[in-house]
């Protein structure tokens, strides 16, 4: 079975385009739709690599996609059900690229927080810890190891920064600053929730969750939605359970493998990225579409 072709960039000239991320392109419908486009490009370091990743951009959908409606008891989530793909793009050239990665949205106003939980002491929070005992300001036990389960999941929130900035962390009282007292709450509680409930799922499925991040916005009344994507490689460390142990940083689903990489290479994580080896692109490829098959069972 041939591979699909990768989707750097889309295209609909009959959509005004809003804007690229690292990721996805958004486009306007009306005032009361977007139309996100999962593209295929990869980041790491908050550069975006010059290779696309076959594939990325259907599977980051689709788990998405299953992920909003298994946890949709617990909150709504942005897709709309309203308008179809085909609606919206009506030409069947242009549409077929987008098949399996593009979605209709709601159109919210996004939070300025991004709601990361950490269930593991890894990445940053482990940097974190050996230099003050604390990750985010959250003091934690002292003997702790690298890639150890926490006591309990922590909620260290971080603002959202402009492309090719990276996030800073913030405090619980920094996101109250910004959005008030009830709906900081909120966030925070939704997002443990939702780490909680996957976290429990994909373990049976072989697979730990060990952070990830989530987005919210807002309707004009006010009420919650996640939005942008939820619980995929790209916004989560995860790790294959029968290969996880204390002590090391554990191999994993995610572009933490590219990171690793490119750790090796002479690049001081400055735009332009490197090339990237087709070995590198290919199993990329392969560990998104694994990670994938173990949670959805597609």
């Amino acid at each position: 079975m041939n591979a699909p072709a990768a989707l750097y960039e889309s295209s609909l000239p009959h959509l005004k385009l809003l804007g690229r991320g690292k990721v996805r392109d958004m486009y306007e419908i009306d005032d009361k739709h977007l139309l996100i486009v999962t593209t295929d490009r990869m980041s790491a370091f908050d550069v975006i690599m010059s290779e696309a990743i076959p594939g990325k951009g259907q599977v980051l959908t689709q788990v998405s996609n299953f992920w909003f409606e298994k946890m949709r008891g617990i909150i709504p989530n942005h897709l709309a059900d309203d308008l179809s793909l085909d609606q919206v793009v009506p030409d069947p050239v242009l549409r077929q690229p987008l098949e399996g990665r593009a979605i209709v949205v709601k159109r919210l106003k996004p939070l300025p927080i991004e709601a990361i939980v950490r269930g593991y002491l890894i990445g940053s929070g482990w940097k974190d810890y050996l230099a003050c005992g604390a990750v985010c300001g959250i003091e934690l036990p002292a003997g702790l190891q690298q890639a150890q389960q926490l006591p309990e999941p922590i909620y260290t929130p971080s603002s959202k920064a402009e492309m090719g900035v990276h996030d800073e962390n913030i405090s619980f009282a920094d996101t109250v600053a910004l959005v008030g007292q009830e709906l900081a709450e909120q966030v925070r509680d939704v997002s443990i929730k939702l780490y909680t409930t996957a976290a429990a799922y994909a373990r049976e499925r072989g697979i730990i969750i060990a952070d990830t991040k989530f987005e919210f916005g807002l309707d004009d009344s006010g009420k919650l939605y996640l939005i942008d994507e939820a619980l995929t490689p790209d916004s989560s460390r995860f790790w294959p359970v029968e290969q996880y142990q204390v002590g090391i940083s554990p191999p994993s689903f995610d572009k933490q493998y590219l990171r690793d990489y490119l750790e090796t290479l002479d690049w001081n994580k400055t735009a332009p990225g490197p090339r990237l080896p087709p070995l590198v692109v290919q199993k990329c490829a392969e560990k998104y579409q694994e990670a994938k098959q173990k949670l959805t069972g597609k």
